[in-house]
């Protein structure tokens, strides 16, 4: 019975693609600037074989478990995304297989009257906002007139999404999905952002805090992946986190939604423990949402602490012919003027009984490689793009 764990650390970049510039991001490097705090401690993660990849740079990190020498148990490499983006959706899509050639469509102005116009009109509400935003700011400067008003706080970023922020005791959170579902309906075509996200909130003016009800409604992925193929193969597709969300529910078996990174670790230790042939597909999205966007250098290499000291917990759940995979979707360097993703290299380290310890695959041209590898594992014959690297790691 064979399983794969496929763990997305969202956002975990490790330092700039060629084509950085073009997006804004030359010199983004997520992992050198964790590597700055003192709390950047994943020795567990260096075992595998992070620290080894090609151009990893974590310089400034002087601690001893930094400098040591150790005997590496996994096989690594450096994934490069062809996708035209550098969003959670196209990363996630491009992991299963699906290569996104046109970018998904961002609104720096804010969205068009058109679409606000209808918006408005299927909802019954007033819009406030209507700009690119940062998350608790656009709640700190908009929450009391949304609380006098009833106006529902629209805001997109850098990112290809329709945000809908409410505070859960004026709006409340199932009639807030279903605005967002109005959203998504009304987003296609040059208006069909990524994802529609709604952003509930509570708490006074002054003392905002948003709440783990948030929920993604995102497009269909349109075209084939790796997922569909493990489910039309009668493989068990498990979701855990945002996994649901972020393909619409395509080619997803079961799942379920967590509230952070230490649910998410929870649940992925739960699941080690069942029985299923397949995959299960994790995101951990605290590293993005709480730390890369947010500019915290500190808490980013607490999170990737925590990850680690609860990864042995990982690896000790793994069976014979299980396969463990811990990559990224896309950058959000926290040191950066920029609050927004990054377009950065990923990592990809893979583990198992039977995975070769100490084999750097390289520099991999897409993130599809995963999806190949992995139907390649389940001797599934491959309609997704990329190019497997089981033969190289087994």
């Amino acid at each position: 019975m064979k399983r794969v764990f496929l763990i997305v650390l969202d956002s975990f970049g490790i330092g700039e693609m060629p084509d950085a510039d073009s997006f804004g991001d030359a010199g983004s490097n997520t992992i050198k600037a964790c590597s700055t705090s003192s709390r950047f401690y994943i020795p567990n993660m260096k075992k595998l074989g992070l620290l080894n990849i090609d151009g990893v740079d974590v310089s400034p990190c002087n601690a001893d478990w930094c400098k040591e020498d150790v005997s590496l148990n996994g096989a690594y490499g450096r994934m490069t995304e062809v996708s035209k983006g550098k969003d959670t959706t196209t990363g996630h899509w491009e992991i299963a297989g699906h290569i996104s050639n046109q970018p998904l469509p961002t609104f720096p102005n804010g969205f068009p009257k058109e679409l606000l116009d209808k918006f408005e009109e299927a909802t019954g509400r007033k819009v406030l906002c209507n700009k690119p935003y940062s998350g608790t700011d656009v709640i700190r400067d908009y929450g009391e007139e949304h609380m006098k008003t009833g106006a529902l706080i629209v805001y997109t970023s850098a990112d290809s999404v329709f945000q809908i922020a409410a505070h859960e005791s004026i709006v409340p959170i199932e009639e807030l999905y279903r605005y967002c579902e109005i959203a998504r309906d009304l987003c296609t075509g040059q208006y069909g952002v990524g994802r529609v996200i709604a952003r509930p909130f509570v708490g006074e003016p002054g003392n905002f805090t948003r709440t783990p009800r948030r929920h993604d409604y995102s497009l269909v992925p349109p075209g084939v992946t790796m997922l569909d193929q493990l489910l039309e193969a009668g493989k068990d597709v498990i979701a855990v986190g945002k996994i649901h969300d972020i393909f619409a529910g395509k080619g997803i078996g079961s799942m379920v939604r967590t509230s952070g990174n230490a649910e998410g670790i929870e649940r992925t230790i739960e699941y080690t423990k069942q029985d299923f042939e397949g995959v299960c597909f994790v995101n951990l999205v605290d590293f993005d949402m709480l730390y890369g966007h947010r500019n915290d250098v500190e808490g980013y290499a607490n999170a990737l602490s925590y990850f680690d000291e609860h990864l042995p917990a990982i690896m000790e759940g793994l069976r014979e012919d299980d396969i463990l995979m811990i990559t990224a979707d896309h950058g959000c360097d926290p040191s950066t003027p920029s609050t927004d993703h990054s377009r950065e290299y990923t990592p990809l380290l893979i583990y198992g009984s039977k995975i070769k310890g100490g084999t750097n695959f390289g520099t991999r041209e897409s993130f599809a490689d995963i999806a190949a590898t992995i139907l390649d594992y389940f001797e599934i014959p491959s309609k997704v793009k990329g190019t497997s690297i089981l033969s190289e790691i087994m």
